[in-house]
């Protein structure tokens, strides 16, 4: 196997599946799935999910309200995805530890690095709710940050495109595929891979970004086990 140690980055939108909000349960049991081949293969997996599906606090912020409020509602929707991935991974018999940037003991532990380092260890895929904790923060930056401090070896961020293009393929018929980019030519180039708090951390700490279709069958496995799938930004 490529890598030992992963994070795998969730939009919130990924979890609607066909619906326009919300959580598709199909869609949800096929992820799980997905991530049961890996664990089962002996890589450790932690995993940061959005909340679009549920609550996005940009939008509520431009329809008047306070964008701080907006946030915290956006990191409890991520605790609310959080418990549904949880319970399909368990689903799977795959061990499962929910931990929240914001304290709500009763639903999720803290996170607490040592502790999470531990989890992994053991085999358990470890799900970090609650984004950063801090509003202004997307959960890119909460990925991005989390894959530092567990020591990941890379960041696979799953999307319903198969990777990184010249312009958006599903607007512009001519946009070409990037197999592998450098960090540098993302920002020359003006590609939007992740916001740029988020992305400025991954490269300043030489932590590669992977964008592939976690739509497809079988994807994860692929890079995991080494093949070139989707686009790697190092």
């Amino acid at each position: 196997m490529t890598y030992k140690r992963i994070l795998l980055k969730l939009s919130g939108e990924a979890l609607m599946g066909t619906r326009q909000y919300g959580i598709d349960p199909q869609r949800l049991a096929e992820y799980a799935r997905d991530i049961k081949e890996i664990v089962e293969k002996g890589i450790e997996v932690a995993i940061v999910i959005g909340g679009g599906n549920i609550f996005r606090g940009v939008a509520g912020a431009s329809n008047g309200m306070d964008r701080v409020q907006g946030d915290h509602m956006g990191m409890l929707a991520t605790v609310i995805n959080g418990l549904a991935l949880q319970s399909a991974l368990e689903n799977e018999d795959i061990p499962t530890r929910l931990q929240s940037a914001i304290k709500i003991n009763e639903v999720a532990e803290p996170f607490i690095r040592r502790k999470a380092m531990r989890h992994l260890e053991k085999g358990r895929v470890v799900i970090f709710g609650g984004g950063t904790g801090n509003p202004y923060f997307t959960t890119d930056s909460a990925a991005v940050l989390r894959a530092i401090e567990i020591e990941a070896d890379v960041i696979l961020k799953g999307t319903r495109v198969d990777g990184i293009y010249s312009a958006d393929p599903e607007k512009d018929a001519t946009a070409s595929k990037f197999n592998s980019i450098s960090f540098d030519d993302v920002l020359s180039k003006g590609l939007k891979v992740m916001d740029t708090t988020a992305f400025t951390l991954s490269q300043e700490n030489e932590l590669p970004i992977i964008v592939f279709d976690m739509n497809k069958k079988g994807n994860l496995l692929k890079i995991v086990s080494g093949e070139q799938i989707g686009t790697t930004v190092s």
